[in-house]
């Protein structure tokens, strides 16, 4: 019993000794400057599930079996629990370790006959004690690298809905763009049989029929081309969708939808509590920060008690009948490592500063990303209202030209190039909204904050 009080009497004075040793854990103060609020925004709340503003029941279908079947998704998914078992892994150094031995023998000698046995049986538990938080800064910096995880599998999964519901429209766009192909295909025919029948194959109208079969060539090739694209895009949209490219969407007879109305775009520092990539980014900062409080703890003693209870006998039924018991204390103090405790420490707090800046640019790129899709969007509405006007005039002139044209007044040149020029036109003007759409894509995508997959519902 003396000794059991002389240990613990050096244990309290230990403790206050190195009490002033443990690092508490810092509050991150970002590097980057405040701002006030973003250049533009609407009133509209988004939901969580932000593609369900587009209010197309067969695309939230889609978007929700891609978050349960998505192979990356799910590669995401496993790192997370790669690193929550790690979390586990290191908790184990707040419990001792307990720990159960035992040995039988049997020694014969030939020459007498004789020989003995010998049973044993053991108990051994081993406890260290965290006197200045060197295990505890260990096991919350895995916490905090759990957390970055669960961010990373929320910005994976932010990322594979975008994806998504970008593909779909460019799919759908395709789609629009092959019956475009295909009108004007059945346009230019039309035109070409006006020019036969106008003025047969003579020789001074040779070259306009020729021109004009060979506009209509092209628009056959724009139609192929819109085809193969379309095909390409199903292949994309199913392996999204975690299926076989031979696997069917469903899409038919679909239309680009009008833009819904803008977003509240909300305050930016709203925003980076959203936003699960800061998060991430934040987490790991903090992550690094308690390595470096760990390394700094590593310099100090650590206390270590242990305790064993043992029996052995030549007989097994006389094994439990003695026992022997022990408890012991070990301090252990580094002293000299050559200075590599200390470049640890240099090492974990340059880490630190490495997520620290990271972690800066990450904020920057969000506030950038937001405003750079308002004002594409912005523009790209403008763009679209130029277009329009620009194939009001094309269809008027280009009436009026073909009009002076079959009259036997002008030139076919300037035919030719009025229709090209509608026909191109149309084909711009659907390509242009397609962008409208991804910019606001990108929108949603810069504002979205995290939101439950079906993953995480099939493990709750």
């Amino acid at each position: 019993m003396e000794q059991i009080r002389i240990l613990i009497f050096f244990i309290i004075i230990s403790s206050f000794a190195f009490s002033g040793c443990s690092r508490k854990s810092i509050d991150v103060v970002s590097p980057v400057e405040n701002i006030d609020k973003f250049s533009d925004g609407g009133d509209v709340e988004v939901p969580e599930k932000w593609w369900y503003v587009f209010e197309d029941s067969h695309l939230d279908n889609l978007v929700d079996s891609a978050l349960g079947y998505n192979f990356d998704l799910k590669n995401v998914w496993y790192r997370l629990q790669e690193a929550r078992a790690i979390e586990e892994r290191s908790s184990s150094g707040f419990f001792p370790s307990l720990g159960a031995s035992a040995e039988a023998s049997s020694r014969m000698i030939e020459s007498g006959n004789l020989g003995n046995n010998q049973f044993q049986f053991g108990l051994s538990a081993e406890y260290e004690l965290d006197l200045w938080g060197r295990i505890q800064s260990a096991v919350d910096a895995e916490r905090f690298r759990v957390d970055a995880s669960w961010f990373d599998y929320q910005s994976a999964a932010i990322s594979l809905s975008a994806g998504i519901v970008r593909t779909w429209f460019q799919l759908i766009e395709a789609g629009q763009q092959a019956e475009i192909a295909t009108r004007q295909v059945e346009t230019n025919s039309r035109v070409l049989e006006l020019i036969i029948s106008r003025f047969g194959y003579g020789q001074r109208r040779r070259v306009d029929i020729l021109r004009q079969e060979q506009l209509l060539e092209a628009t056959r090739e724009q139609k192929i081309q819109a085809e193969s694209r379309q095909q390409r895009l199903e292949h994309q949209l199913a392996v999204l969708l975690g299926r076989s490219p031979r696997y069917d969407s469903g899409i038919s007879g679909e239309r680009l939808p009008d833009l819904p109305p803008l977003p509240e775009t909300g305050l930016p520092m709203d925003l980076v509590q959203r936003r699960p990539d800061i998060q991430s980014a934040l987490n790991m900062l903090r992550a690094a920060d308690r390595d470096m409080a760990s390394a700094i703890s590593n310099q100090y003693p650590r206390l270590t008690l242990s305790a064993s209870l043992s029996s052995s006998s030549e007989n097994a039924d006389e094994l439990f009948d003695d026992w022997v018991r022990s408890f012991a204390g070990n301090l252990f103090a580094p002293i000299f490592y050559g200075g590599e405790r200390r470049a640890e420490v240099n090492l974990t707090e340059a880490v630190k500063n490495q997520r620290l800046y990271e972690y800066g640019q990450t904020v920057l790129i969000a506030f950038r990303e937001v405003e750079d899709a308002l004002i594409r969007e912005q523009k790209q509405r403008q763009s679209i209202e130029s277009i329009e006007k620009q194939l009001d005039l094309s269809r008027e002139s280009g009436e009026q030209i073909q009009m002076s044209y079959y009259n036997g007044i002008g030139d076919y040149l300037d035919v030719l190039t009025a229709l090209d020029e509608e026909q191109q036109l149309q084909r711009d003007l659907l390509s242009q909204r397609l962008i409208l759409l991804e910019y606001r894509i990108s929108l949603y995508r810069a504002l979205a904050g995290a939101f439950e997959t079906p993953l995480e519902e099939q493990n709750e």
